[in-house]
């Protein structure tokens, strides 16, 4: 199995963009990790949050395969703790042949397509933030996980 993270748009805060990288680049070391930018969908003349839902999410249904299992990183999913998500990330990786497609979607959330893609809802916490943190917040976690789960000292209850 491989971890893909999908996000819409690129890191343009330097200390986010680095913080990424630096968890990002420690998942290969437990599990395959690809991180996939999706561009930005710029929101010109006629361009409607709607009309860039779709366009988002036609971009990122092209990065998702058939056999992947796919969990959007949205405000309405269900929180688990570290241990609860390590719990998730072994299951799956016991089962799944493809793909586990972690996906942060653009500004105004995600298509009707993509929802209907879906597998699951998980979100980091009722609070909002941006897309550049929730990156960096699902990389870390999913880092936490893979520590977790081979019983090294990074994570603390």
């Amino acid at each position: 199995m491989k971890i893909l993270l999908i996000s819409v748009g690129i890191m343009r805060e330097a200390p986010l963009k680095e913080l990424f990288e630096r968890y990002s680049s420690k998942i290969p070391f437990y599990m395959p990790f690809e991180a996939i930018a999706i561009p930005d969908i710029k929101g010109g003349k006629g361009m409607t949050p709607d009309n860039q839902k779709i366009k988002e999410g036609e971009a990122i249904l092209g990065k998702i395969s058939n056999g992947d299992y796919v969990v959007l990183m949205d405000e309405r999913g269900g929180e688990c703790t570290s241990r609860q998500f390590a719990e998730f990330i072994d299951k799956k990786a016991s089962v799944l042949a493809r793909n586990l497609v972690f996906v942060i979607g653009g500004p105004y959330g995600f298509s009707r397509a993509v929802y209907d893609r879906a597998d699951r809802l998980a979100g980091l916490s009722k609070m909002t933030f941006t897309h550049e943190m929730a990156r960096v917040l699902t990389a870390e976690q999913i880092y936490r996980a893979m520590t977790i789960l081979r019983g090294e000292p990074y994570h603390h209850d």
